[in-house]
């Protein structure tokens, strides 16, 4: 049975550098959540106080409503998928599966059904007798996957699992890791610098920077409504327009475009739009600027568009939408939705893929 996962105010020091500051997060049964953010955030870190593998210098972890900061690694009831995989290059597909219901001590009478069942669920049941070697890096995942869940463990842990493939593959085995958590119903803990990967996969993200959560939501809300700066350039693609806002929301861009935005934060003085590529569109009023070059990427075309005082713009053209395509160096107009874009105070740090 799948288990809740509850932490608060969670503390991870090594000597005098402070890895996680007081993290709280209330991770729902049977829930596919993501912890998502950059080298050195503490997104691993994390992971592994959950798993018993680092020490708790502050905080509580609960699964379920029972404590386990004093529990041993081994009785934590938790399934563990690797970077590296972790399987053992002298056992059989099979074999590796069937290695922690051995140790366990589950009944050889149980074994073998639970290790083909899990074979299956993967898809590699005509690999049973293969070794390692004899595999795919997609194989090789799908077994470190199959040995995780065969446990049946109330928790699963993933960090990084896919990272170690190349693009095609990461796409593939993210689409059959979701399907399979949602059919085995395993609150499931995913750990990846990859903003695609976690927007495609998990049912909510916690976006972290310096050992702290800077929003924790689901996918759709984090890229339409980023909490600040960092996470709207983190996540996705982000043009940030420099803008002076007035009491009552009225947005002025360089003395070119004037709005009201209903939510301006509160914010007076500078700050600063983020809009998406494909929130902002050709129009014919608005910033002026010229196009630099057009890439074609099929369901859209990608412009980059110089506006004086504001750099380049990205902005993305739908093919479904439109039967022109802008040649370079062709003065056009830019322009947005208000309701669509975000505003953050113009010295909020930004963040880097």
């Amino acid at each position: 049975m799948s288990n809740a996962v509850i932490i608060k105010d969670a503390v991870k020091r090594y000597g005098d550098f402070v890895a996680l500051k007081g993290v709280s997060l209330d991770i729902q049964e049977g829930e596919f959540f993501t912890l998502l953010g950059p080298s050195g955030c503490g997104k691993t870190t994390l992971l592994r106080m959950i798993a018993g593998f680092n020490s708790i210098e502050g905080g509580e972890f609960y699964f379920g409503d029972k404590l386990i900061n004093a529990v041993p690694a081994h009785k934590r009831d938790i399934g563990m998928v690797f970077q590296n995989y972790a399987i053992f290059p002298h056992l059989t597909v099979a074999e590796n599966v069937a290695y922690g219901l051995k140790a366990r001590k589950v009944p050889a009478s149980e074994i073998k059904p639970r290790v083909e069942k899990a074979l299956e669920l993967v898809q590699i049941a005509h690999l049973a007798e293969r070794k390692p070697s004899d595999l795919s890096g997609g194989q090789q995942q799908r077994v470190a996957l199959a040995r995780a869940f065969v446990i049946e463990p109330s928790v699963l842990l993933m960090d990084e699992p896919l990272s170690n493939l190349d693009a095609k593959l990461r796409v593939q085995m993210r689409t059959a890791i979701k399907k399979l958590q949602r059919q085995l119903g395993i609150t499931t803990i995913y750990v990846t610098h990859d903003q695609e990967e976690a927007l495609a996969i998990s049912d909510r993200i916690a976006v972290m920077k310096d050992g702290v959560i800077m929003q924790c939501a689901t996918p759709s809300e984090i890229y339409a409504r980023p909490a600040n700066a960092f996470v709207a350039s983190f996540i996705g693609t982000s043009n940030f327009i420099p803008c002076t806002v007035s009491p009552g929301g009225e947005v002025d861009v360089q003395g070119k475009m004037q709005f009201t935005l209903p939510d301006a934060r509160g914010l007076t003085g500078p700050a600063r739009l983020s809009a998406r590529p494909e929130q902002i569109f050709f129009a014919d009023k608005g910033l002026p600027g010229k196009v630099l070059f057009s890439t074609f990427l099929g369901d859209f075309i990608e412009y980059e568009v110089a506006v004086d005082g504001l750099g380049a713009l990205i902005v993305n053209d739908y093919t479904k939408d439109t039967s022109t395509r802008h040649a370079d160096g062709e003065a056009v107009f830019l322009n947005f939705d208000p309701a669509r874009v975000s505003i953050f105070p113009a010295d909020e740090e930004v963040g880097e893929e």
